[in-house]
């Protein structure tokens, strides 16, 4: 096998497959990402798998022999990622394979030589039976990614809640994520992307899945950029999904199980609202959060409707307290009400309109925030219980 190519190139395409590449592996070739020339097309192929997600991206080269071989991606990407731009070529022998050949790596300012191992260890990506796809909106996706997977469960014994819910009804996109603590939940229209009258969109074309948020951040880095009026689509079988962005291709198991039925959690009628500025918020927040730690995550909020404000404070019993005032259009009696100031920025920062509405009842009951404008964004809060 012999390639030449861009330093560029292949930095970039082996920084994106090594995502998938575990840090831990169960099997040492998992460590390994798959490099696969082909002379027919002048393409060379990266893929990285770690047995859950899989990631695969090609790209052109000058391949002047064809060849399969696995290389160890993190020190791969140390080497690519110190040569300066320009041409770079990989090649061994081919009588040498069957004795894990050493790759010479030449490059004008260096040369390495780096053990690889046969191609044909390296297990297959899980592939799906491919029926037509669907076509899922970029600006659609990126919308709904950067509302929802914040709320996603980092803790594995709650599979089914590490995943975010996608749902998609007719021309409707709908992603949904909760930890048991908040819950978002975004709508988004697919505008634009429908179907033609010849074609047009059908009961066919709906689905509810539950992917891992893990699989999803990485797709969410490849639709990042320019390319927002492009689709993904989407390939979906029993326990498999994948997507495919131009030369990228993501694949992911689904999340077995049946996702809770988020909707009835959500109250329809509230005591009491107030309407605040977002970056006001964000701002007090930042500000009285300098005496909250990981003992006492606690901000509370006191509504004052007679002097149509809120006021944020903080105590630290050992160290002080802080305050902040804001202005706001509260209706209802007022009260006091603490949240967890983490899972509070988190959709505050998540939400994109200046003006937000915080719906409310008792200090220990569900609170939902939503923008008066732009996105179709829910953003349910548990409250934290004040104790005196």
């Amino acid at each position: 096998m012999k390639i030449v190519c861009s330093q560029v190139d292949l930095k970039n395409n082996l920084s994106l497959v090594s995502r998938a590449v575990p840090s831990r592996p169960t099997h040492p070739i998992l460590a390994n990402v798959l490099l696969v020339a082909d002379d027919d097309k002048n393409r060379v192929t990266l893929t990285g798998f770690d047995l859950s997600l899989g990631m695969r991206t090609s790209f052109s080269a000058e391949v002047e022999e064809g060849g399969t071989i696995t290389l160890p991606a993190k020190l791969l990407n140390d080497i690519i990622g110190r040569l300066p731009e320009g041409e770079v070529s990989l090649s061994y022998e081919e009588d040498e394979l069957d004795d894990n050949p050493l790759v010479a790596i030449d490059a004008l300012s260096g040369k390495f030589q780096l053990r690889g191992v046969r191609g044909d260890e390296f297990p297959e990506l899980p592939t799906v039976e491919k029926k037509e796809a669907f076509l899922l909106p970029i600006s659609a996706l990126t919308e709904g990614l950067k509302g929802s997977l914040f709320s996603a469960s980092g803790d594995e014994t709650k599979q089914i809640l590490t995943g975010v819910h996608l749902t998609r009804d007719l021309d409707t996109l709908e992603f949904a994520a909760t930890d048991g603590h908040r819950l978002a939940v975004v709508k988004t229209s697919e505008e634009g992307e429908e179907k033609t009258e010849d074609s047009p969109v059908t009961d066919d074309d709906n689905f509810s899945i539950t992917i891992p948020a893990r699989a999803l951040r990485e797709l969410e880095k490849i639709i990042s950029g320019d390319k927002d009026n492009g689709s993904v689509a989407l390939y979906v079988d029993q326990g498999q999904v994948v997507f495919e962005v131009d030369e990228q291709h993501l694949t992911s198991r689904k999340l077995e199980g049946a996702y809770p039925n988020y909707n009835q959690l959500i109250p329809k009628n509230f005591e009491r609202t107030m309407i605040l500025d977002r970056k006001q918020v964000i701002e007090s927040l930042e500000r009285v959060s300098v005496f909250t730690d990981q003992k006492n995550n606690l901000v509370k909020f006191k509504l004052e409707p007679d002097n149509s404000q809120v006021v944020l404070s903080v105590e630290a019993k050992e160290l002080g307290n802080a305050k902040s005032s804001i202005s706001a259009e509260i209706t209802g009696e007022g009260f006091e009400i603490g949240f967890n100031i983490k899972y509070l920025m988190d959709g505050l920062k998540a939400l994109s309109a200046n003006d937000i509405k915080f719906q409310l009842n008792g200090a220990t009951q569900p609170v939902i925030i939503t923008p008066l404008s732009g996105l179709q964004m829910t953003y349910l809060i548990m409250p934290v219980q004040i104790r005196e």
